[in-house]
């Protein structure tokens, strides 16, 4: 695993690249996007001229370019009467379900609820003797979350997204994840779904998933909100339907930094690095420290461990391309780079690890400690593992009920605040020219009829 040194002048336009998320060294083609838009629209189309294509056909052609889609890129023979996960193969899945595996998937559903409702707002109202103001919190009626099906099945991303539509008190939740040809849902992503409480699991994904969700058809109900995790064309889509339905945000692949003081076994660093360099090709393993023997460990480390992994070529990938351990002069130097990169993961491994709480500013998630490994954060510890990637940590948040909640202001004007803001309210609208603003105040100050 290189290591950059953030002092020296050729490795710090190295570590800018990686701030901006762009990869250090090429990796191998991944082959046939460009060929599969040819196929399907007769020439090559970019990523967003293709999504925007779908967009639109199946907006117009409702079910009909939603299956033909799905034909054409999942192999799948969808129809009106297969595309919902019927109660049989909920059934089928509960029976098959191992017994450890359905330990974990309560435990981290009770664990991921508890911190959710902690959260929850709560609604206020003030009764003053001339105004009452007050908010509310009400949630959305439907909400859209989409599992991703590609290289990997997650059903802790189907907890993670249900659960706390759920706690927001959303009445419908409509899962949509992609098949295969033979059109059956991973068994522990359908268990996690329906024991997390979705009302409806269909089995469609891409950007034709995130259409149909955004306009309805006639076999897919319309949502209000569409949140969960996806490749490139579901980031795209959702980027087309804003405005026509509210999404969680455009997350890029998964990241961590690690801060490390070098007190911290090497070889826990560095398999928490492998952690995220697994999920796929472009994910961002980085580690900064100010302990230059400690950082060789832990590259000598990750090659070690790497050799042992089931998706070796995916963690090796994203190892040489966008992976890095960065030598810092100091605790100080390593936080302002933390605040520069903001990382959906942020790890602190140092033996004081809390008193570095304040000076970090920008993290989706921040993990405290020698013991506090990122996987934790992934499946059973409670908080979300839905967060702000590519330096959105900046101004975003991580996957809450509040994604699901829309505040509403309430307000009464009584007699006594009539005369009290009466006069300052009709100047006010006078000043903008607004008179018939002027005049809905004046004909209650005048008591007009």
């Amino acid at each position: 695993m290189r290591i950059l040194n953030h002092s020296n002048k050729k490795d710090k336009a190295l570590i800018d690249k990686l701030i901006r998320r762009e990869a250090l060294l090429s990796i191998r083609g991944k082959g046939s996007r460009a060929s599969l838009t040819k196929k399907t629209f007769g020439r090559d189309l970019t990523p967003e001229q293709a999504v925007d294509r779908i967009v639109e056909d199946v907006k117009k052609k409702g079910d009909q370019a939603l299956f033909s889609y799905t034909r054409k890129f999942d192999g799948f023979a969808i129809n009106a009467k297969n595309i919902r996960v019927t109660p049989a193969e909920i059934k089928a899945a509960l029976k098959n379900l191992k017994p450890a595996m359905k330990t974990a998937i309560d435990l981290t559903i009770r664990n991921v609820r508890a911190f959710h409702v902690k959260e929850k707002p709560a609604r206020w109202f003030h009764n003053g003797p001339q105004v009452a103001l007050g908010q509310r919190w009400t949630p959305v009626d439907r909400a859209g979350l989409y599992v991703p099906g590609g290289l990997a099945s997650y059903p802790s991303s189907v907890i993670m997204n249900v659960i706390p539509a759920k706690v927001a008190g959303v009445q419908e939740v409509v899962v949509v994840t992609p098949v295969k040809k033979d059109g059956k849902v991973n068994p522990v992503v359908l268990a996690a779904a329906h024991l997390s409480g979705a009302d409806t699991i269909l089995k469609i994904g891409g950007a034709q998933a995130v259409a149909a969700l955004a306009y309805g058809t006639k076999s897919v109900p319309a949502v209000d909100k569409i949140t969960g995790p996806g490749n490139l064309f579901v980031a795209l889509a959702k980027r087309k339907v804003i405005g026509q339905v509210g999404v969680d945000g455009f997350p890029g692949p998964s990241e961590v930094l690690i801060l490390a003081d070098g007190s911290v076994p090497a070889s826990w660093a560095a398999a928490d690095l492998l952690a995220q360099a697994e999920h796929d090709e472009m994910a961002m393993p980085l580690l900064a420290t100010y302990n230059k023997k400690y950082a060789a460990e832990v590259a000598r480390e990750v090659e070690l461990q790497v050799e042992l992994l089931d998706r070796e070529q995916i963690a090796l990938d994203s190892i040489h391309s966008r992976g890095a351990i960065i030598l810092v002069k100091n605790r100080k130097e390593a936080q302002d780079f933390s605040n520069r990169f903001a990382p959906e993961h942020l790890e602190v491994l140092a033996k004081d690890a809390r008193s570095w709480l304040p000076e970090l500013r920008h993290a989706g998630a921040i993990f405290i400690g020698a013991y506090s490994a990122e996987a934790f954060g992934d499946y059973t510890a409670g908080t979300n593992h839905v967060l702000p990637t590519s330096g959105t940590a900046r101004f975003a948040s991580g996957l809450s009920v509040f994604e699901f909640l829309k505040r509403t202001n309430v307000l009464e004007i009584k007699q006594s605040g009539l005369k009290t803001l009466g006069k300052a309210t009709v100047d006010f609208a006078n000043e903008e020219g607004l008179t018939a603003h002027a005049q809905s105040v004046l004909f209650r100050l005048n008591k007009k009829k």
